[in-house]
């Protein structure tokens, strides 16, 4: 049985005055730290999580950290946030909706949130990768859409978005994934010389948009849709497709079991899972260690040796080992590794928010044709 350390230690004192008060009884007063409780995934990430960072930090201060699974989306934050009954201490987001959640003010402020420097000494502001510092959130995890191919496939290994495109050089069926324009059109213009500080500008503009549409025309007859997120990795087994844009996850779980199968980084379209708090929510200092701990170095590290996450610091990543079951080198699996990482592009739900009920409206008119 785990006993939470304020107990242990309670129960210690309590022993001492026994044992020692012989002429009287005394009965100290313990007060337990506050509890703690998180909303996350659960499964392989909530566990990661709980080894990597939540037990760890109750190590260091006591304060206990419970899990509880949190299914995504703003409902329950609302409910709780505008009954004022609020149930959890920090959620663990998709940074589309801590976007959404921050716009609605559902979640506590943390521009002030001091954050201690990178392992390397770096300071936070620059050990983040863009995107993972925001108004209500703190970046943990990321994750990306990257390009797998078959090596055996091609003589020579495409290496790029524009050889995604080359059918010429790389002659063959093509796989995405049918979630509306988003990841789609920013791959399109990568491809076409677009480049990662422009991609957004480009797409705010009716010729920006044209040339993406005009991009994907090029391969609009080769295409396949995939929906189910292991359908990438199964049409690239049975030679089904060339080349395929799948997340980055399936190809670790591929790579694993065996499977040919090898990533293209150049280009990887990547988000992350951070961290918030409610607004109004109970303990809120704790929240706030909590979330500064388990977003420094040595937990980002170790929860992406359990995962083919990458950490959301860049520091980390000389940390990190093998797998610690597996034995897996875990760093070739990584977003934010800087071999990985150099021609990356930070997915940005906020701006679809904004601009992208026009450009929806025609990809659904663009990709009826080809169903």
């Amino acid at each position: 049985m785990r006993f939470p350390r304020w107990l242990k230690y309670g129960l210690g004192i309590l022993g001492a005055v026994l044992v020692a008060g012989a002429a009287y009884i005394a009965w100290p007063i313990v007060f337990p730290p506050p509890n703690l409780t998180v909303a996350s995934w659960g499964e392989d990430y909530g566990r990661a999580q709980m080894v990597a960072m939540f037990h760890p930090f109750t190590d260091e201060t006591g304060t206990d950290v419970d899990a509880t699974i949190y299914g995504g989306g703003l409902a329950d934050i609302r409910r709780q946030v505008e009954s004022g009954m609020i149930e959890w201490n920090v959620v663990d987001f998709e940074l589309a909706d801590a976007q959404a959640a921050c716009r609605e003010g559902l979640l506590e402020p943390l521009t002030d949130l001091e954050l201690p420097p990178g392992a390397n000494g770096t300071r936070a502001v620059a050990d983040f990768v863009p995107g993972a510092l925001g108004p209500c959130w703190v970046g943990t995890s990321v994750y990306s859409q990257i390009i797998a191919y078959a090596p055996k496939t091609f003589p020579e290994a495409p290496t790029s978005p524009a050889d995604f495109f080359d059918l010429v050089k790389f002659p063959g069926a093509r796989g995405m994934r049918d979630n509306g324009p988003m990841y789609n059109l920013e791959l399109a213009l990568l491809a076409d010389g677009v480049g990662l500080v422009n991609v957004y500008p480009t797409l705010a503009t009716k010729e920006g948009v044209d040339r993406a549409f005009a991009k994907l025309d090029t391969i609009k007859e080769t295409l396949r849709w995939w929906k189910r997120l292991n359908d990438p990795v199964d049409w690239i087994e049975r030679g089904e497709v060339a080349m395929t844009t799948v997340l980055n996850g399936r190809v670790f779980d591929a790579v694993l079991a065996g499977k040919e199968i090898a990533p293209v980084w150049n280009g990887q379209l990547y988000q992350m899972d951070v961290f918030g708090i409610p607004k109004g929510s109970a303990n809120l200092d704790e929240a706030r260690d909590l979330i500064r701990y388990a977003t420094s170095s040595g937990p980002q590290a170790a929860q992406a040796n359990w995962l083919p996450y990458g950490p959301a610091r860049r520091s980390a990543i000389a940390l990190m080992g093998n797998h610690p079951t597996r034995g897996t080198v875990m760093r070739p699996f990584m977003p934010t590794a800087p071999e990985n990482f150099a021609n990356a592009l930070a997915i940005n739900p906020d701006w679809w928010d904004e601009h992208g009920a026009a450009i929806k409206e025609r990809w659904a008119a663009w990709r009826i044709p080809s169903e």
